[in-house]
């Protein structure tokens, strides 16, 4: 049968999900944790890399096993052997076509900051810090243009290897919270670092060194260069992940 599993992590520590040859990932410690579970190699498969510092609420990942564990239960047996930084907070039985990538999503990411003098060492790994004000009106209305269906190939860093950097977005505001602003981001998919280029852009708009028609000019140019930084990775969360024609079925 195969299971999904809605995992969540603090990233800190990891290379991002993805198994890769320079450290660990998320996905190798999920991946043994499965391995001790079942007594034999275990290997999922995952929905959204995640660069490395980078934070999941609800990533999603697959594997195949023959159990009589059930799949609502796997969840409490792999915490029981996952470390406190990483957690599978739902299990459950899929189509054994399901696959977390190859069909249509939906996926919600936020950038978090932190806008006062001080840190909070609280919060350090999780939020980034920017002491200087931040105009969340204007960070709000230059992120709407962002909205429909777009070339975001200007909010892309090199090396990315989508076959089109062409992405549908649902929705893209800014909101403050306290000494908390809040960059929230839904669409069909990202480019690689594009919700963090987006994020830098959008400090630079918010510390009034541009307009909020900025960033409409940044996404007509088609050019990385147009953009801002990209912000440092702790900041960026992937919220959810949404499927739905599984959903609807």
């Amino acid at each position: 049968m195969r299971i999904r599993l809605k995992i969540a992590y603090d990233g800190t520590e990891y290379v991002g999900f993805q198994c890769q040859t320079n450290g660990t990932a998320v996905q190798d410690v999920v991946n043994a944790a499965l391995s001790d579970l079942f007594g034999k190699p275990v290997k999922t498969l995952g929905a959204s890399r995640t660069d490395a510092g980078v934070h999941a609420l609800g990533n999603v990942a697959v594997f195949d096993a023959q159990t009589r564990i059930e799949p609502s239960k796997i969840a409490f047996a792999l915490n029981a052997r996952l470390p406190e930084d990483i957690r599978v907070v739902e299990s459950d039985r899929v189509p054994d076509d399901f696959h977390p990538r190859f069909q249509r999503t939906i996926k919600t990411y936020e950038y978090r900051i932190l806008n006062r003098a001080h840190e909070d060492p609280l919060t350090r790994r999780t939020e980034m810090h920017w002491y200087r004000k931040l105009d969340e009106k204007a960070m709000d209305e230059a992120c709407r243009c962002l909205v429909g269906e777009h070339d975001f190939i200007s909010f892309c860093s090199s090396g990315f290897s989508s076959r089109t950097t062409v992405r549908t977005i649902t929705r893209a505001d800014v909101r403050r919270d306290g000494d908390r602003v809040v960059f929230t981001i839904t669409g069909n998919g990202f480019l690689y670092n594009m919700v963090r280029i987006i994020a830098g852009t959008l400090i630079e708009i918010g510390s009034g060194k541009y307009p909020p028609e900025r960033m409409k000019e940044v996404l007509e140019a088609k050019d990385r260069n147009e953009a801002g930084p990209t912000a440092v990775a702790r900041g960026l969360v992937l919220i959810g992940i949404e499927y739905p024609d599984y959903e609807q079925k």
